[in-house]
């Protein structure tokens, strides 16, 4: 296993590379001036101060040599202060990942405990009013956008019927890492992280379920005398599931992508919010910073799927 996580990681270098490469580009070909970002208000600014701010900033060399010192610096983490907070960068994200965190984490599990169980019940009761409500559901879960549903649980719940609180992480004045007060504030995001989930993972695993429940070996399995439990759950289940890992694949990307949209509606303060933030103040170290973090987290994601195949069918040698 530690082999094949080794090689994965080698593997993943040039990938990595080509992110950092496009990141580097779309920043320092970008029309704005990042002197004038960050000199923001300064009027007095001469060409001699221009110059030797370019020259700090290392922005006068050629554009490969620029690559390189750009490339040094994502190895040792340094992306540079931030125009807006003026801080570092890599500092505001590692501060605002623990939050989105949270909700990620926490909407996975709730769509794959609801989901995945609503996929078996949607096979097992093929055609029946159950299996219909089940589908159209799940359709409708797709359909409807994510900004919308937040909307409506903002407007409804949170406004008018003011069953839970609408924007920040606790009571103002009030702080807890885990307590029954931030899970209440969960519980918006936390619905709106599982709505994808709930929307795909009951229709995948009914339709992998009604193929394998049509197979031989699981017909043997009931003539045998096995109780419908065993079967389903310890035959037909784990062979359903191996399909359905490959949806877990960019998991760990919804930290950074799903979180802009959700973070914004709810004013959670994590790391969506702060990529929303850093892109309309044109905080470029903070963006860079962000997007290669991205980055690393959907190779890292996918790694972790290969492992997951191992582990739901042993047929799978993750050491070879």
């Amino acid at each position: 296993m530690g082999r094949y996580v080794a090689r994965r990681l080698v593997q993943a270098i040039p990938t990595l590379f080509g992110i950092m490469l496009l990141t580097f580009l779309l920043t320092r070909l970008s029309p704005t001036d990042p002197v004038q970002l960050m000199l923001a208000g300064q009027s007095d600014l001469t060409l001699e101060d221009r110059q030797e701010l370019l020259h700090e900033l290392g922005l006068d060399k050629a554009l490969p040599l620029q690559f390189v010192d750009f490339a040094w610096d994502v190895v040792r983490l340094d992306f540079g202060n931030s125009f807006y907070y003026h801080r570092p960068a890599i500092q505001l994200i590692a501060e605002r990942i623990p939050n989105t965190a949270q909700l990620a984490i926490a909407g996975f599990v709730v769509a794959a405990l609801i989901g995945i169980p609503l996929g078996i019940i949607a096979a097992l009761f093929r055609g029946r009013l159950l299996d219909h409500g089940i589908r159209i559901t799940s359709v409708l879960a797709s359909a409807v956008p994510d900004f919308f549903l937040g909307l409506l649980f903002v407007l409804f719940l949170g406004v008018q019927l003011r069953w839970f609180p609408i924007g920040s992480m606790n009571v103002i004045g009030e702080g807890c890492g885990l307590c029954w007060d931030r899970a209440w504030h969960m519980v918006g995001p936390v619905l709106l992280y599982a709505n994808g989930g709930l929307a795909v993972y009951p229709r995948y695993l009914r339709t992998e379920m009604l193929e394998i429940l049509a197979q031989d070996y699981i017909r043997t399995a009931r003539s045998k005398g096995l109780r419908e439990r065993i079967v389903v759950g310890g035959h037909a289940l784990r062979n359903a599931l191996i399909p359905v890992v490959t949806l877990f694949g960019g998991i760990l990307t919804i930290v950074l992508s799903g979180s802009v949209i959700i973070e914004q509606i709810f004013s959670w303060p994590g790391l969506g919010r702060l990529l929303f933030e850093a892109a309309s103040a044109k905080d470029y170290p903070v963006v860079t910073a962000a997007v290669l973090v991205g980055g690393f987290l959907l190779v890292l994601s996918y790694i972790l799927r290969d492992i997951a195949y191992a582990w739901v069918d042993p047929r799978i040698k993750v050491g070879k």
